[in-house]
C-alpha cells in the first residue's frame, strides 16, 4: 500500500487467484486515502487506468460531502484533540499537498503535548503562490488564539489583495492590540512567488530563516531582519526577492525542528536524505526524524513546508488520476 501512495499509481496483489488492488485517493497531489478493489480475475492495463479514475473521482466525493459531517475528521484522528489543538486544526490548510505545473508544495505539523500555536497556510491564484509559517509564542489554548489572530488577519489581507507588506503590518498590528503587545507575538515567514518569472518575496518576522537546496547544497536564505508579529505595535517591514531556478527546494521550518531535544537532529543531512522524495513524502519524512530524536511527545510543534520549483508555470500538469506520476516519489526497495 505505501508503494501506492508513493507513486501514486494503482497497484495490484496476487493473492492465489483472488487478485486486490489498490489505488490512491488523491486530488491535486493530496493523498487522502486508498481505494481497494478484490477482483476474481487480474486486471489489465486498461482496467487499471479505470480504477485509477475511479478512484479520483471518489476524491471529490469525499472533498464534497465532508464539509457536512464529522465523520471522515474521525476517521484521520488516532487521538482525542483538547480544545487548543482543535482550535489549531482549523487554521491549517483543507489540503496539505498542490501541485501545479510551476511548482509542489507540502506542509506538515507535528503537534506537541501542549499545542505549541504553529501553523502554515497558503493559497494559489493564477499567477501567484501565496505561502507562511508562523509560530505564536506559548503554550495551549492561549497560543492558538493568538495563532488564530494572525493567521486571520493574514488571511483577510491577502483575500483584499494587498501586498506582503502591507499583509505583515495589518497582522502585527492585530496581534498587538488584540493581544497586548509585547507579552505575546508571532513569529513568521511570509512569502509570494510570481509563477510566471520565478521571483519569491519573502519577509521574516523573527522567525527561523527559510533554507534552499539548490545544485545539492543547502543554505539559509538571508533576509532583512524584522520583529515578530505583534511584538511592537508600530513596526515596520522589510521583504526581499529570491531567484528561483528550475530544481530548488525551499524548506522552511519552526524550531521545533531545531531546538530542545530535536536539536539532536542533523536537519541538513536529513534533508540530503529526503532529497528524491516527492514534497508529500519528505515532509512526513522530516516529521518522523523529529520524532524519532525527540519523541514520542515533543516539547514543542514541529512544523515544516517544503516547496519544490520547476520553472514550468505554461506547462500544466501531467495527471490523469489526482497526480503528477511523474515527479512522484520512487519505489520503495524490495
Amino acid at each position: 500500500m505505501e508503494q501506492t501512495l508513493r507513486t501514486q499509481q494503482p497497484h495490484v496483489f496476487d493473492g492465489g487467484g483472488v487478485f486486490t488492488v489498490w489505488a490512491p485517493v488523491t486530488e491535486r497531489g493530496e493523498a487522502i486515502g486508498l481505494l481497494e478493489l478484490v477482483l476474481p480475475v487480474e486486471p489489465d492495463a486498461g482496467a487499471l487506468v479505470e480504477i485509477g479514475r475511479i478512484a479520483h473521482l471518489l476524491g471529490f466525493v469525499v472533498i464534497a460531502n465532508r464539509r457536512h459531517t464529522d465523520l471522515f475528521e474521525w476517521g484521520q484522528r488516532t487521538t482525542p484533540f483538547n480544545l487548543s489543538a482543535e482550535i489549531q486544526r482549523r487554521l491549517l490548510p483543507g489540503a496539505f499537498t498542490c501541485e501545479a505545473g510551476a511548482f509542489t508544495l507540502s506542509g506538515w505539523l507535528e503537534p506537541a503535548a501542549s499545542i505549541g500555536g504553529d501553523t502554515f497556510d497558503y493559497s494559489l491564484a493564477r499567477d501567484l503562490l501565496h505561502f507562511s509559517v508562523t509560530d505564536a509564542m506559548g503554550h495551549g489554548v492561549t497560543s492558538a488564539l493568538t495563532a488564530t489572530l494572525g493567521v486571520g488577519s493574514l488571511r483577510n489581507s491577502r483575500r483584499q489583495g494587498r501586498s506582503l507588506v502591507e499583509q505583515a503590518e495589518v497582522a502585527n498590528a492585530a496581534v498587538a492590540e488584540y493581544a497586548a503587545a509585547g507579552s505575546s507575538f508571532i513569529t513568521a515567514i511570509l512569502g509570494r512567488i510570481d509563477l510566471a518569472s520565478g521571483v519569491c518575496t519573502l519577509i521574516n518576522a523573527g522567525h527561523l530563516p527559510p533554507l534552499l537546496v539548490r545544485d545539492g547544497q543547502v543554505e539559509a536564505v538571508r533576509l532583512p531582519k524584522n520583529f515578530p508579529l505583534g511584538l511592537l505595535s508600530d513596526s515596520t517591514f522589510v521583504s526581499a526577492d529570491v531567484q528561483l531556478r528550475a530544481g530548488d527546494r525551499l524548506v522552511i521550518v519552526t524550531d521545533g525542528m531545531t531546538e530542545r531535544q530535536a536539536a539532536q537532529l542533523d536537519l541538513h543531512a536529513e534533508m540530503y536524505r529526503v532529497a528524491a522524495l516527492h514534497p508529500r513524502e519528505a515532509t512526513r519524512a522530516l516529521a518522523d526524524a523529529v520524532l524519532a530524536v525527540a519523541g514520542p511527545v515533543l516539547a514543542d510543534d514541529a512544523t515544516l513546508l517544503i516547496i519544490d520549483w520547476y520553472d514550468e508555470h505554461t506547462r500544466g500538469r501531467r495527471s490523469y488520476s489526482g497526480a503528477d506520476s511523474v515527479r512522484a516519489s520512487g519505489r520503495l526497495p524490495g
